[in-house]
């Protein structure tokens, strides 16, 4: 049974060793004692004092102290290794005496003028981390300290701790700079995939040529800042970079993003080259790269075509690296962001199984964070497609709580354009193809680079009568995300929009390649029977019909249903002739 009446505070806690202790004594025992012991008496124990700690234990080769302020800690530490850095002025390295640091914030039990738990384990694990005249303290301390000291801190990432049951967030106090050198402070990343679009450099002789890297560089971070789901850096704090031979994971660090952004332009005569790579800011590692060779006939539509074939790349490699983070990560360790890029591969892999697996992790994001947009959208496309493909759900329900679930998330973030597409969708359930088509163009204007937009737009015009535009938009759709947790439903709009072109060819290869792709997906099947039967080729059409029932029986009968909401009269008929061309009776 716990004790409840032991004494637990709030308390900074410092805890210190000396670096090579068993080495040194080994060298010279009484030597080193000594040293130790006027360290202790004329710097350490002193400097606590100055800085209102309390010296709580000396552990021989070490201490533990502790601060009523977090500050005061900090600073002991610093004054401490500096002092430390001073005395050793002049010895050599063998025989220096370095202490290493941890400190951390922590509730903790107070006995007999000795302090215990985790939070001194921690500080004490920290310490081990620490190199020799150094200081690593954890996410909580930095968190306390930052902006209040004139100190930067290097991010460490997530540390795993001996016999501490959680990861810890790690920093190390830099030390790297010229003394009185302001350097600006490590920020922390952001909820959702962060990147910083440095400078484009001008390698060229012609400096005219300076404005036309700069104005591709620009126009990339306006581009990439429509994304919904990037966190990006603005143009003012990424151009302080210009000019300078700059490390990307100090670039990382500074600007607190996951993903740097570079490139170089070069003008030879009249054809220029714009290269340009991504770089993960906290391994240096190269994820993409690309380069563009273009006749300057109008410098203007090259800088336009330039930053669009880039902005579409750049976004659907962080979208695919983020969506495999996601995977590697254990479900209990998710946050919201991971939680929501897990849903979507599973809502992507297109099997009754993964989209209801899929609605888990998009509820497990929104428990994580109730304002969390996306979200939302996230269930509500989940749960209409459970019920529109797989037939696993009510869809007079579904349609309700996905309406009901993208206007909430509309409500909490109306600048995301994706909760307008996620809406296009809900109202195209409804059989509203205008207002669908309405929310799906706000959300183009909102990001005209939207994947998922331009496919709500392309399953709108479809299904309203106008397939041949619906056909532009789904290509569109797919040259921005070619491949995405949406890929399945438009590759399946393409061949229904090939079907009403009466293209129906191009609807059977349109359809045998979706089988291919997505065995599990049960209304290929009946629209790769119905373009068999206009074709007068009955016998495949059978067939077709035998594998759509011996995959998915549950979700596929009876083949002919009642006329769905988002069909018109008319295009139901003519779905109706093909099944009944091939020979498909009425149930």
């Amino acid at each position: 049974m716990p004790d409840w009446s032991a004494e637990r505070k709030l308390t900074a806690i410092l805890a210190a060793d000396v670096s090579g202790y068993s080495r040194l004594m080994g060298a010279d025992e009484e030597g080193t004692h000594a040293q130790l012991r006027e360290h202790f008496a004329e710097l350490v124990h002193p400097k606590i004092e100055e800085y209102r700690g309390r010296v709580v234990k000396n552990t021989g080769d070490g201490f533990l102290a502790e601060f009523p302020s977090v500050v005061d800690a900090v600073r002991c530490a610093v004054a401490t290794q500096q002092g430390m850095a001073e005395r050793n002025a002049g010895i050599t390295t063998s025989e220096r005496i370095e202490f290493r640091i941890g400190i951390n914030l922590g509730d903790v039990i107070v006995e007999n003028h000795d302090i215990f738990g985790d939070g001194v384990n921690i500080a004490a694990r920290l310490e081990g981390l620490a190199e020799p005249g150094g200081i690593c303290v954890s996410a909580r301390v930095r968190e306390d300290v930052i902006g209040r000291l004139d100190i930067a801190f290097a991010d460490m990432g997530e540390q795993v701790l001996k016999n501490i049951a959680r990861a810890v967030r790690v920093y190390r106090v830099r030390s790297d700079r010229p003394p009185g050198e302001r350097v600006a402070l490590a920020l922390p990343l952001p909820d959702k995939p962060s990147v910083a679009v440095l400078p484009f450099a001008n390698m060229s002789a012609d400096p005219e040529q300076e404005f036309f890297a700069d104005g591709i560089a620009e126009d990339i971070i306006t581009a990439l800042s429509r994304h919904p789901s990037l966190f990006v850096i603005a143009r003012n704090s990424c151009f302080t970079y210009k000019g300078r031979a700059v490390d990307v994971k100090q670039v990382g660090r500074e600007l607190g993003v996951r993903y740097v952004l570079e490139g170089s332009l070069r003008k030879a005569g009249n054809r220029i080259r714009v290269t340009s790579q991504l770089v993960e800011a906290e391994s240096g590692k190269h994820i993409w790269a690309e380069r563009y060779d273009r006749d300057l006939a109008d410098i203007f539509a090259i800088q336009d075509e330039i930053t669009e074939a880039v902005t579409i790349s750049v976004g659907a490699t962080i979208a695919d690296i983020e969506l495999h983070r996601a995977i590697r990560k254990p479900p209990e360790s998710l946050d919201a962001w991971a939680a929501y890029q897990r849903g979507l591969w599973h809502l992507g892999k297109t099997t009754a199984n993964d989209c209801e697996l899929a609605e888990k992790f998009f509820r497990q994001a929104i428990d994580l964070d109730h304002h969390f947009s996306d979200g939302y959208c996230g269930l509500a496309m989940a749960q209409m497609r459970a019920a529109g493909t797989f037939r696993t759900r009510d869809l007079a329900e579904a349609q309700n709580s996905g309406e009901q679930l993208a206007r909430m998330a509309i409500a909490l973030d109306r600048s995301n354009a994706f909760t307008h597409a996620c809406l296009s969708f809900a109202l195209f359930m409804r059989g509203d193809h205008y207002g669908a088509l309405a929310e799906a163009d706000l959300a183009i204007t909102l990001s005209p680079n939207l994947a998922t937009g331009y496919f709500q737009k392309g399953a709108s015009l479809i299904r309203s009568g106008r397939p041949q535009e619906g056909l532009i938009a789904l290509q569109t759709s797919l040259r921005l995300e070619p491949r995405g947790p949406n890929w399945s439903t438009i590759l399946h709009h393409l061949v229904i929009g090939l079907y009403f072109s009466r293209a129906y060819h191009d609807a059977v290869e349109a359809a045998q390649q979706l089988i291919r792709l997505f065995p599990e997906y049960p209304s290929s099947y009946r629209w790769l029977a119905a373009a068999l039967g206009q074709l007068g080729n009955t016998g495949e059409a059978k067939k077709a019909l035998e594998k759509g029932l011996a995959i998915a029986e549950a979700s596929y009968r009876p083949v002919i249903r009642p006329r769905p909401l988002w069909q018109r009269p008319e295009d139901y008929a003519h779905l109706l002739e093909g099944l009944r061309k091939g020979g498909v009776p009425e149930e």
